[in-house]
């Protein structure tokens, strides 16, 4: 069910919730002990994992750093529309999960470009200073790379932020920009004290399994669909079993340093391309909750509202809630989302 503009909170009946915790919780806990009992370490540049689509990879050097940044670029299937769409992942999350968006896109005409920015997914984890700019500067060279000058943008949470960047840098590269339940719709420094780096750091190696289960399960509108997120799962449980595992802590508690410093809230008035907003109804991600206030953490992480805001905010902006979702429509309400941004993408 498609929301247009006017917010209505999605309430989630507690019974419901509890109920679907505990099966989430049952789900995640079998998946923790097949992926103990039957799988080794896996490489934090994901080297024993699988893509849908063939793999490239686009040297780079950042800061002395020789680097690899890894991208899939999908022909269209059929007759060709002569796009082309841009997927830029989530903080959590690497070109995997858009599997399914690449074969919808693919299967309307569209060249879909997914990279792996570095620090994620299949592409190096260098310890360098993280900063928007440079992952916009990145993707621009991706593009020239693969000879590619406009694009539709789409961004997923930290994604979002990303895109919202590079709509501000290369606007004249830009046709579309979509916003997928984008973090950075607020100012975290506003309300948050500055995360110490330290901090930041001890939280990644700290994490473990029942870590994981939660930072998935916060993602759902309903936890028992956790088993949207097995194969991720099962890759963040494998990366935790790596002797290289510090490196990507390291490099993942610089992401989030990154997160913090970097509002793209005030920027969106400054994005004259057409632009749609899109947000799970049932969506309260809060990247920096654990460091706030109980008081903070009540005012943080509303972001369907902050979507309806910012498409206000945005010059030629609209907004779309779909019910039924949390942070990641495109998985656990998948119908919806394609329906929604496809109609976008394909207006005249």
């Amino acid at each position: 069910m498609l929301r247009c503009r006017g917010y209505t909170k999605t309430m989630i009946r507690r019974s419901t919730f509890l109920a679907g915790l505990a099966s989430a919780t049952a789900i995640v806990a079998a998946t923790t002990a097949n992926v103990r009992a039957s799988t080794t370490a896996i490489g934090i540049d994901l080297e024993s994992v699988t893509y849908p689509f063939p793999v490239a990879f686009l040297p780079l050097v950042l800061e002395a750093h020789d680097v690899r940044m890894a991208y899939m670029d999908v022909a269209p299937q059929g007759q060709p529309n002569g796009k082309t769409i841009v997927l830029l992942h989530g903080k959590n999350f690497y070109g995997l999960y858009w599997e399914r968006t690449i074969r919808e896109s693919i299967a309307r005409g569209y060249r879909v470009v997914v990279p792996d920015q570095i620090g994620w997914g299949k592409s190096s984890k260098a310890a360098i200073a993280y900063s928007f700019d440079l992952l916009a500067g990145n993707t621009a060279k991706l593009l020239d790379a693969c000879g590619v000058e406009r694009v539709h943008l789409v961004g997923h949470s930290t994604g979002g932020m990303l895109a919202t960047r590079f709509a501000r840098m290369y606007p004249e590269r830009l046709e579309r920009l979509v916003l997928e339940d984008s973090i950075g719709m607020e100012d975290y420094r506003r309300v948050v004290p500055p995360p110490p780096f330290d901090a930041l750091y001890a939280q990644e190696l700290a994490l473990d399994a029942s870590g994981i289960q939660r930072i998935f399960s916060n993602y759902l509108a309903d936890p028992s669909h956790i088993g949207i997120f097995a194969q991720a799962i099962d890759v963040e449980l494998g990366v935790l079993q790596s002797a290289d595992y510090p490196q990507r802590a390291r490099v993942s508690a610089l992401a989030y340093r990154m997160i913090y410093e970097e509002p793209v809230c005030y920027e969106y008035d400054l994005v004259a391309a057409p632009s749609l907003v899109v947000t799970g109804a049932a969506d309260h991600t809060a990247p920096f909750a654990s460091f706030a206030s109980p008081a903070a953490r009540q005012v943080l992480g509303h972001i369907p509202l902050l979507g309806e805001r910012t498409a206000r905010t945005l010059q030629h902006g609209r907004f779309v809630e779909i019910a039924g979702a949390g942070h990641v429509p495109h998985l656990e309400q998948p119908e919806p989302f394609y329906r929604a941004l496809f109609n976008f993408l394909e207006q005249a």
